[in-house]
C-alpha cells in the first residue's frame, strides 16, 4: 500500500504542475488567457479644443533686446489624457492680433520628437528661439533687415491645431523671420 500512496502523490503533484503550466500558457479556458489578451488603447492625440496655451520669455535666450526665446506651455483642459508629439510645424507672427494677417517664419526643428502623454490639467512645453533684435529703441537686425514685432504668434502642432498666443510680458520681437523649435516635451525648458 505504501508504494501505491507514493505513486498517487506523485501523480497528483504532476497533475497540479501540469494544470499550473496550462493555466499560465492559456491552455485551460477561462484562466490566464483573459489577462494575456487584454490590450489598452493608447490615448488619442490632443485636439486643439483640449489645449489652453500660454507663453513667456525664456530665462535662457540669445543676447539682445528682442524676445530671443520663448517657452510655450500647452495645458490639457479636457477630462481625458491625450498625447502631443513632434515639433511645431508652423510659427507665424500675427499682425493686428489676427491669425489671418500673419507672417510665417521659417521653422527649423531641433532635437528628437517623442510622444508626450498629457493628463487632465497636465502640461507640455516647446521652446522657440528667434534671431535676436539688437540695440535700443526700435533696434536693428545684424542681417540689415528690419526687426518685426507682433502682439501674438500662431503656433501649429501636428494634428493638434493652430494656437494664437501672446507673451505674458510684451510683444514678440524677432529678426529675419526665422525660428528654431524644440519638440514637445514633458520637461519645462528654461
Amino acid at each position: 500500500m505504501r508504494h501505491s500512496n507514493g505513486i498517487r502523490r506523485a501523480a497528483l503533484a504532476t497533475t497540479a504542475v501540469t494544470a499550473v503550466a496550462a493555466a499560465v500558457t492559456g491552455i485551460l479556458t477561462g484562466t490566464a488567457m483573459a489577462a494575456s489578451t487584454t490590450t489598452s488603447t493608447p490615448p488619442p492625440v490632443c485636439p486643439a479644443s483640449a489645449l489652453q496655451v500660454s507663453a513667456r520669455q525664456a530665462a535662457h535666450r540669445p543676447v539682445g533686446t528682442g524676445t530671443g526665446a520663448a517657452v510655450v506651455q500647452f495645458t490639457n483642459v479636457s477630462r481625458k489624457t491625450c498625447v502631443l508629439k513632434g515639433h511645431p510645424t508652423t510659427v507665424a507672427g500675427a499682425g493686428n492680433g489676427s491669425p489671418s494677417h500673419n507672417t510665417p517664419l521659417k521653422v527649423t526643428p531641433t532635437g528628437r520628437a517623442a510622444t508626450v502623454p498629457v493628463r487632465p490639467h497636465g502640461k507640455a512645453w516647446v521652446k522657440l528661439t528667434f534671431v535676436q533684435v539688437q540695440g535700443e529703441g526700435d533696434g536693428y537686425c545684424v542681417s540689415g533687415k528690419t526687426p518685426a514685432a507682433y502682439p501674438t504668434m500662431v503656433i501649429g502642432l501636428p494634428r493638434s491645431g493652430k494656437h494664437q498666443v501672446a507673451l505674458n510680458d510684451g510683444w514678440w520681437a524677432e529678426c529675419d523671420n526665422k525660428v528654431t523649435v524644440t519638440p514637445v516635451s514633458a520637461v519645462k525648458p528654461s
